[in-house]
């Protein structure tokens, strides 16, 4: 018997299969070549609909809990549509980023770019997964008030999106390994910029505009700036997020996050390595400098040994409740009027839906 939470991805994965026949009767409406319009439908299949999902489906998520009902049909497929545009703009980025990583496997099949035929010519599908988000916006906002903040949101994530993986990309490159270049600044900079945006802002500001939230408002006299307040505390949920996976590489079990951690290895400018440099004594710099980022498992448990001198796990776990008790305060302090609104207003049910999903997860 399918779980409430089954139900749920089960409904919203009903969703993309419209949207990928809708995406693929266009290209046939432009008189595609049948193989061009086969490939682009391949393309879809392969790249968007394979993940967790927790992006696209908070959208949903978030819609139900600003309105503070169950949501109409109509309601519904537009919270959703719009969560597989994050999908959209996922499968956008993991393509490309498989290709600049020189990735081998992405969720249990190989990377799309080494598909046999694919190759290179993947560049241009990550293009256009891109584009069809732009599509179907057109399609089924035009004609709504808040289309072009749609519009803005999205080209502005993907832009702060690669403004992070460019940093990202100069700072730890696989093939020169220089650990001075690393700080738990520039790993709060890429945090924020290559995951926080996308995985957290987005889908809370998506369903915000969709539910009529203005810029500002009026609460017992007191005025709230709604996309600024998300902001301030959805950053912060991101970062903590991002460390979590972090220290998850290090310290969790192939059983329990699905993979072999391999952050050490791949010269990965994380939390962990960031917390150890400002730690170390010159004797356990010198480990780190040495061992750091190379093809390795002997280098590359050397660098563990120092994690655990340093006592990284103990720090973690002191981190973890700090960032918890920062965030609570920062959501308890979001202005709520008395009752239950339908939409235009910020709840501060939106981000505990979130906290609770990512407070101490083992995966």
């Amino acid at each position: 018997m399918a779980t409430d939470k089954q139900e749920r991805r089960q409904k919203f994965e009903g969703v993309f299969a419209k949207l990928r026949d809708d995406l693929v009767d266009r290209l046939k409406g432009e008189n595609m070549p049948p193989e061009a319009v086969e490939w682009y439908r391949r393309n879809l299949d392969f790249n968007v609909p394979g993940g967790k999902l927790n992006r696209g489906m908070s959208v949903v998520d978030s819609v139900e809990i600003l309105r503070g009902r169950g949501l109409t049909e109509d309601e519904y497929f537009k919270a959703a549509l719009l969560g597989w545009c994050i999908e959209l703009l996922q499968a956008f980025f993991l393509v490309s980023d498989d290709m600049m990583d020189h990735s081998i496997t992405r969720r249990g099949q190989p990377c799309w770019y080494r598909v046999e035929g694919v190759g290179l010519i993947a560049i241009n599908d990550a293009f256009m997964l891109e584009g069809a988000i732009y599509l179907l916006l057109k399609t089924h906002f035009r004609e709504e008030p808040y289309y072009v903040h749609l519009l803005e949101l999205f080209h502005d994530t993907t832009f702060q999106t690669e403004m992070g993986q460019l940093v990202d990309l100069i700072t730890a490159p696989e093939d020169r390994i220089d650990l001075s270049q690393f700080s738990l600044k520039k790993h709060a900079f890429i945090v924020q910029y290559k995951t926080a945006y996308y995985s957290f802002y987005l889908s809370v500001a998506l369903a915000m505009r969709v539910c009529g939230v203005p810029e500002s408002y009026e609460v017992r006299g007191q005025t709230v700036r709604p996309y600024e307040v998300a902001l301030s505390i959805l950053l912060p949920l991101g970062e903590y997020f991002q460390i979590q996976d972090d220290f998850l590489d290090y310290a969790g079990t192939p059983e329990q996050i699905g993979k072999i951690g391999t952050d050490i290895v791949d010269n990965k400018c994380s939390w962990c390595v960031n917390v150890a440099l400002a730690e170390a004594t010159p004797e356990q710099r010198a480990v780190l400098d040495a061992n750091y980022g190379r093809k390795d498992a002997e280098k590359e448990a050397r660098v563990k040994e120092v994690y655990e001198a340093i006592g990284l796990r103990e720090r973690y776990r002191v981190y973890e409740e700090e960032v918890k008790t920062r965030i609570d305060g920062l959501i308890a302090s979001v202005p709520e009027p008395v009752g239950n609104v339908d939409g235009g207003v910020l709840k501060r049910g939106v981000f505990t839906a979130f906290l609770n999903k990512i407070y101490k997860r083992t995966k």
